[in-house]
């Protein structure tokens, strides 16, 4: 079930890339943080996010 609406969708698709970017532009061990770019990444190209669903939020716009 979709839960996250469009620009909720695009906002956590910029924020996974920057966050996925942080791999390859910082030097430190601090680098690997990045990788929590994938779950806004992937909350974001799915549409739905188990934390909206737990909490009954829903930005998707009534069909």
């Amino acid at each position: 079930m979709k839960n996250v609406g469009k620009t909720d969708r695009i906002i956590r698709l910029v924020v996974g890339v920057i966050l996925l970017a942080m791999i390859f532009f910082l030097e430190s061990n601090w680098r690997f943080l990045g990788l929590i770019g994938l779950i806004p990444l992937y909350t974001g190209l799915s549409g739905s996010c188990l934390l909206y669903k737990f909490l009954g939020i829903n930005t998707c716009p009534r069909e």
